[in-house]
């Protein structure tokens, strides 16, 4: 298993008192692994110490209102990529189908597509295949780590350290076009509620999903999507 892409998953989930018990055994990895640079190694120092003896209420508090009520932070995947059009369910299958055929069966109730999740399924991957999926995703991971500058959060090291381990530039044109996408105030209920207008997302069979690589459905993140009719809401 790569250990370093464990604890990053593990940084970018949802806090806990267990996880607050683990840091040091997740900081001790992070500050040994020599594919990051020290200067990285350093920038995730904060991060690590913060969620180890930050109050577990607080940090809760912090993590909701960064990745679960903002849309432009999702750390859903394809939801920077697909919304809530039906291309996204298709595409959830098979990611789903791609982590079975891997022998891979995540224990969460987070959907496939979350970003901690698809870094777990990662850590048992070669370092080839990490760097390729990583790579091509280095857009989405850029305009997150961009808006989490704006707001000053530690949790921009994580990002930028899987950027360091993709070992590419991101396509700045992309990052422009998502960072286009306004963000919400987080206290703005009305708002947020009219921006979360969701649509059902589909997670049936579906005729043309296949069990493509994860890299390969990674790959067409860049490519636009023809916006499918709303399937109505619950």
């Amino acid at each position: 298993m790569d250990r370093t892409l464990k604890s990053i998953s593990l940084l970018l989930s949802y806090p806990t008192r267990e996880l607050q018990e683990a840091m040091p055994e997740i900081g001790g990895v992070l500050a040994s692994d020599s594919r990051l640079t020290a200067a990285m190694r350093r920038d995730l120092r904060p991060l690590v110490e913060a969620i180890q003896g930050g109050d577990i209420f607080e940090l809760e508090e912090q993590y909701v209102m960064l990745f679960d009520r903002s849309r432009t932070l999702s750390l859903n995947l394809f939801e920077h990529v697909h919304g809530e059009s039906r291309d996204r369910g298709g595409a959830m299958v098979s990611l789903i189908e791609t982590y079975r055929d891997a022998g891979f069966e995540p224990v969460t109730s987070e959907l496939p597509d979350h970003l901690p999740v698809l870094l777990e399924f990662l850590s048992t991957r070669p370092f080839a295949e990490v760097q390729d999926t990583l790579a091509d995703a280095a857009h989405i991971l850029d305009a997150l780590r961009e808006r989490l500058v704006r707001r000053e959060s530690l949790y921009v090291s994580a990002f930028a350290a899987l950027s360091q381990l993709a070992g590419v530039t991101a396509d700045s044109a992309a990052v422009a076009e998502l960072l286009e996408e306004p963000e919400v105030d987080p206290d703005d209920l009305e708002a947020l509620d009219a921006v979360w207008e969701e649509s059902e997302v589909r997670f049936g069979p579906d005729p043309n999903a296949g069990c493509p690589q994860v890299r390969d459905m990674l790959s067409k993140m860049d490519e636009p999507t023809n916006p499918a009719p709303n399937v109505a809401a619950e």
